[in-house]
């Protein structure tokens, strides 16, 4: 029988297209307006789909952030799919969109050429990969580099002049609008704060305040009727109310460094007294600052600052919102509170305060002991949650749950004839006020 042999021609190899995305981003209105960023993934979302041999990866965009490589969360992301292996060739409009600093531009570079990645700048007509890519990137990128540190030492300088001559450069606090270089008092805003001051200096706590102003319906600075105890705080110590404006309380180290940091004598300030119209007076302000600090040292000297009696220290969590829970003192006595409710108020979180006396009752209960043991407790509790009802599980290190379900303890109880005194002119006074209405 004869043997008969075929030959097969083989298949041509199917050529992979080149997987390519883009990078765009946009850092100031004026740019924006050219080259807006829904443009830019437009443009590079068409380009890229109706080239033959090229698959689209996609766009990936950053908006008003900095050219440094440390604050772009998507350009992050894109080298990271560039180290996966899912780009070969990456778009961007200019040296100067991908990367002002031309350190982080040249290391990125190396980086996806060594990855076989190449980068095409469009503006500039530059391929990275190309023979004098890197040499010529490295000098355009030199050029940007200097432009954008000319363009920010010229706005410090302009800034700098203003404050010389006592005008402000911007303003992002309640109560006035900048016009014509001069600050202007804001009615509404300034109801606001003189109310704030009126409800500190007549006793009410910060956090009670902040509350306050979000039931009002007040509005922050920027519209937000959600008052927090921190917004307060910039307000009673905010020594522009006044009519006085203190100049340069922050300052940026260079133009790469977007972050404002606090001076605190890096550079020269400037006080302008009396350079607008006030909202509070300075009695007022100052009498303000004394309460600041006497509250300060008052909470500072409380035992519940203190570490001893502190045990259940990061171990006590809410079980409404899954924020900790932190000891203070409440007439006399100490409780337990959620720190999200604490300081931000019951429309954030619905929980209460716990007695430090239910937490020891309920560790003695499970543990039965007849005193609070504090090796026990740090071996055998990994945390306690506390939920609605006065209800607390305390959950061990071995896997199990045990409930306690606690009830105030009559306050008449624990009361020294001396608040019992106290109780009783109260009542009195009370009775007394309302016969004298009648």
């Amino acid at each position: 029988m004869d043997t008969k042999i075929v030959k097969i021609q083989a298949l041509p190899e199917l050529k992979r297209k080149t997987r390519v995305a883009a990078y765009a981003r946009v850092s100031s209105g004026k740019d924006a307006m050219l080259h807006s960023l829904s443009y830019q993934v437009s443009y590079y979302s068409n380009m890229i789909q109706v080239r033959d041999g090229w698959e689209f990866v996609g766009v990936y965009a950053d908006e008003a952030i900095s050219g440094t490589k440390a604050n772009r969360e998507n350009f992050n992301r894109m080298i990271d799919d560039c180290k996966a292996h899912k780009i070969d060739l990456i778009l961007t409009k200019s040296i100067s969109r991908f990367a002002r600093n031309t350190i982080v531009l040249l290391e990125t570079v190396r980086e996806l050429k060594q990855l076989g990645i190449d980068v095409f700048f469009e503006e500039q007509n530059i391929h990275a990969l190309s023979g004098d890519g890197e040499l010529m990137i490295s000098i355009l990128a030199g050029f940007a580099q200097e432009e954008a540190k000319s363009v920010s030492e010229n706005m410090k300088w302009r800034i700098k002049k203003n404050f010389e001559e006592g005008k402000a450069w911007s303003v992002t606090f309640l109560g006035y609008r900048l016009k014509g270089g001069k600050l202007v008092i804001e009615p509404t805003e300034a109801e606001t704060i003189r109310l704030i001051f009126s409800l500190f200096l007549d006793g009410l706590g910060i956090q009670k305040i902040a509350q306050r102003m979000t039931d009002l319906g007040r509005k922050t600075r920027f519209e937000n009727t959600v008052w927090a105890k921190s917004s307060i705080n910039t307000i009673l110590n905010n020594g522009m109310y006044t009519g006085d404006l203190l100049l340069q309380k922050t300052y940026r180290k260079n133009y790469l460094d977007k972050h404002s940091y606090k001076n605190n004598g890096i550079l020269p300030q400037y006080l302008v007294e009396n350079s607008h119209e006030a909202i509070v007076s300075k009695e007022t302000f100052i009498l303000a600052q004394k309460e600041l600090k006497r509250r300060a040292e008052i909470f500072k000297n409380l035992p519940s600052r203190q570490s001893d009696g502190n045990q259940f220290k990061g171990k006590v969590r809410c079980a409404t919102c899954g924020w900790s829970y932190i000891r203070k003192k409440t007439h006399g006595k100490s409780v337990w509170g959620c720190t999200r409710y604490l300081s931000k108020g019951k429309s954030y979180c619905s929980s209460k305060n716990v007695p430090e006396e239910a937490i020891l009752d309920g560790f003695n209960e499970i543990f039965q002991t007849e005193g609070f043991d504090k090796t026990i407790f740090k071996a055998k509790v990994k945390q306690i949650m506390v939920h609605q009802d006065n209800l607390l599980v305390f959950e061990l290190t071995d896997g199990t749950k045990h409930e306690f379900r606690w009830s105030y303890k009559s306050r008449s109880l624990s009361w020294t004839d001396d608040m019992k005194e106290k109780a009783r002119k109260r009542s009195t006074k009370k009775k007394e006020e309302k016969l004298c209405q009648k």
